[in-house]
């Protein structure tokens, strides 16, 4: 009878109980980056990530024929190289003309050795960017983000600072930051070139500068509300109301994507794998010569030793005689009466 009644019980609860239709969830970009972001089972890297890593690892000795050997490189595997010699610290202007490719979209020099006319070249040659990283260039100043900022009409996404130069530039580019009208005289709007019409950063939306301060963020905000410093994604969106993109995601580096593929062994030390140490644990193959027993290499070394300071040690031995013979002659008395006497005979012999 307990029974029925319970039965009979759960079945009106669940008549009155109404179940939402089902809805199609999409997760947002940070959701969805945090799911990739969870340790998954590893899979097998691309032959090209392979090739592309060895090229990597022995980046600083090919550097100097790296424009012969990415000739028939696509873009997007200059790209990698580009981030491969970011992270190795040999990014520079010659590098990065080098490899330079009007495709490309985004653009992270960041820690590097990057001058103005590396960005004013790249800014003639890749107009398409939309994001770029300039932080923590000690190099770079107003005048070489100027050149940026005129030639990438289609840039949202500027990362700078990270350092007190690198704050000062910054600041002295406030200006250019902020879009404005220019005054142009003309017979018929017809007439008016589109390029000449505003200045400015137009299409900047996100600013990322970790230690921007007050009157800056207060400048920003008051004249320029639609460039949002520093966001803070959630999952959400920004305020509810805009979608973070993820190339303005702080804790993410600008060209995290594109080595995605990459082993990260390939830029974890600045000098070649193949150490001194590496190469004696190693068998000596028949090819190579095998290393001398340690006893015999210590005989060798200071035999080179004496070899080398052989010369010197008896020219000191010569100036330490000529030396104690100036000294007998000064101190003693019988040698100065010999040498008196030598000079009396002398002179008696001339007389």
């Amino acid at each position: 009878m307990e029974k029925h009644q319970s039965t009979s019980e759960l079945t009106s609860a669940l008549s009155i109980l109404q179940l939402a239709p089902d809805q199609k969830l999409t997760p947002s970009p940070m959701l969805s980056n945090l799911l990739h972001q969870a340790p998954q089972k590893p899979k097998p890297r691309k032959l090209v990530s392979l090739c592309i890593g060895v090229i990597g690892e022995y980046l600083e000795e090919i550097i100097s024929d790296l424009s012969d050997i990415s000739a028939g490189f696509p873009p997007e595997l200059k790209l990698i190289v580009l981030a491969i010699a970011r992270r190795r610290r040999l990014l520079n202007d010659e590098v990065l003309t080098t490899l330079a490719e009007p495709s490309w979209g985004l653009l992270d020099v960041s820690g590097s050795d990057i001058t103005d006319d590396g960005l004013v070249s790249i800014s003639k040659i890749c107009t398409n960017l939309h994001a770029i990283d300039i932080s923590r260039c000690e190099n770079v100043t107003a005048a070489g983000v100027s050149e940026i900022i005129c030639q990438c009409r289609s840039l949202e996404v500027f990362r700078c600072g990270g350092g007190p130069r690198c704050n000062l530039t910054a600041r002295r580019c406030l200006s250019l930051f902020k879009p404005k009208l220019n005054v142009i005289e003309a017979d018929s709007w017809e007439e008016l070139d589109t390029s000449s019409i505003s200045s400015g950063a137009e299409s900047l939306r996100w600013l990322l500068w970790p230690k921007i301060d007050e009157d800056s963020k207060s400048i920003l905000s008051t004249e320029c509300p639609r460039i949002i410093v520093n966001p803070n994604p959630s999952p959400i969106g920004f305020h509810g109301r805009h979608k973070v993109p993820i190339e303005a995601f702080p804790e993410i580096p600008l060209d995290h994507s594109i080595v995605q593929d990459i082993d990260p062994r390939t830029w974890a030390s600045s000098v070649p794998p193949s150490t001194f140490a590496e190469r004696s644990a190693k068998p000596p193959s028949s090819n190579e010569t095998p290393l001398l027993p340690l006893a015999e290499r210590f005989r060798l070394a200071v035999l080179s030793r004496e070899t080398r300071l052989a010369p010197k040690r008896a020219k000191n031995a010569r100036q330490n005689k000529r030396r104690a013979e100036r000294e007998y002659l000064t101190n003693s008395i019988n040698a100065k009466s010999v040498a008196l006497a030598g000079q009396a005979s002398k002179f008696l012999k001339n007389m």
